[in-house]
C-alpha cells in the first residue's frame, strides 16, 4: 500500500507489539502483567513484544530498590517471562532492574528473551536521569543505578536488527546514529517518561530519532501511578522510517488519571495493553534508498 509521502510500503512486513504497563514494587502482580501482554502479543500475531523500562519493578526508593534486585538467572520474574516466551514462542524485549558490577547500586538493563526462553541479548542504561525542573520532576537516578560502559551491537530478530536504547537515552542522538551506522534497522527506546517531561519532548524526540535515522522506533512506556511519588506518562508508540506514527496508546496527567486515548494499568484502567504495528524493512530500505543521508564526514566528525 501507499503512505501518505509516496513512498510503496510491501506486503511482507513482520508484527511487532509494544505493551504498556504500570509497574510496581509488587514483583508478581508486575510479572502478571507482562504475562498477559504476552498472550494479548501472541493472539495478536506479533513476532515480537517490546515491554517498558523496569518492567520487573519500581520502588519507592533506592533501599526498596536493592532489596528487590535479583540476577536475572534467579529472578522470579525474568524466569516467568521466559515460560511465556517459550510457551508463546515469542520473544519478549524487556526493562529489568539487575545487581550492578560493584557498589550499592543496581543496573537498569534490557534484556532480549529468545522465542526459546533463552537471555540471548543485554543492554545496560548509558544515560542515567538527573533532573531538577522547576515545579516538576526532581530525581537522581545515578544515586541508585550504574550507568552502562558501551552500545550493544544491533542484533538480528524476527522483526529486523534491533538497536536498544533506554528511556533517557532518546535525549542523545549520537547513540542511535551510532547503531544505525551499524546496521540498525529499529531502535528501542523502553521508558518511564515523567508526564512533565513527556507532555513536552517524548513524540517530538521519538520522531526525531526516527526521521534522523531512517529506522524504525519502537518505545513501549510505564503509564500511570506506581506510588505516592513516581507517575509515568504513557503513551507508548511505533513510528516509521518517515516518522509517522504507527501505533499509539493513552496516557494520563500528573495525578495518573487516564487521558487521551486509554492507557494500560493506571487509574480507571482495567488491564494493559498492547499495540502492534507492522514493520516493513523492504520499505525501510526505499525510504534509506530514495532519501540518501550522506554525512559530510570530511567536514564534522562520523559518529
Amino acid at each position: 500500500m501507499d503512505n501518505d509521502d509516496g513512498f510503496l510500503q510491501s506486503r511482507n512486513a513482520a508484527r511487532a507489539a509494544i505493551g504498556q504497563i504500570c509497574s510496581t514494587a509488587d514483583i508478581a502482580h508486575n510479572l502478571s502483567q507482562c504475562q498477559t501482554l504476552v498472550q494479548k502479543a501472541a493472539e495478536a500475531g506479533a513476532q515480537a513484544l517490546f515491554l517498558p523500562e523496569a518492567s520487573d519493578y519500581i520502588a519507592t526508593s533506592a533501599g526498596q530498590s536493592l532489596s528487590l534486585v535479583q540476577a536475572a538467572t534467579t529472578s522470579p520474574f525474568v524466569q516467568g517471562l521466559q515460560s511465556s516466551a517459550r510457551e508463546h514462542a515469542l520473544p519478549i524485549h524487556v526493562g529489568i532492574h539487575e545487581p550492578a558490577t560493584r557498589g550499592a547500586k543496581v543496573a537498569n538493563t534490557l534484556l532480549w528473551i529468545s522465542s526459546t526462553g533463552d537471555v540471548a541479548q543485554r543492554y545496560q542504561k548509558l544515560h542515567l536521569f538527573d533532573v531538577s525542573i522547576a515545579n516538576g520532576p526532581v530525581l537522581q537516578e545515578s544515586a541508585s543505578v550504574e550507568p552502562g560502559s558501551s552500545l550493544l551491537p544491533p542484533f538480528e530478530t524476527p522483526v529486523g536488527n534491533v538497536g536498544a536504547l533506554i528511556c533517557f537515552d532518546l535525549r542523545f542522538p549520537e547513540p542511535s546514529l551510532a547503531l544505525r551506522r551499524q546496521g540498525a534497522q529499529i531502535l528501542t527506546y523502553p521508558s518511564a517518561f515523567t508526564v512533565p517531561t513527556g507532555r513536552a519532548h517524548w513524540e517530538p524526540l521519538l520522531r526525531a530519532r526516527a526521521i534522523e535515522t531512517q529506522s524504525y522506533v519502537v518505545a513501549a512506556a510505564q503509564c500511570g501511578r506506581h506510588n505516592e511519588q513516581r507517575v509515568s506518562y504513557g503513551h507508548s508508540m511505533i513510528i516509521d522510517p518517515w516518522g509517522r506514527i504507527l501505533a499509539e496508546l493513552g496516557g494520563v496527567d500528573e495525578d495518573g488519571m487516564v487521558e487521551g486515548k486509554g492507557a494500560g494499568g493506571v487509574e480507571g484502567a482495567s488491564e494493559p495493553l498492547i499495540a502492534v504495528a507492522e514493520i516493513d524493512l523492504g520499505y525501510l530500505e526505499k525510504v534509506r534508498r530514495e532519501m540518501p543521508l550522506l554525512r559530510r564526514t570530511d567536514v564534522y566528525p562520523e559518529v
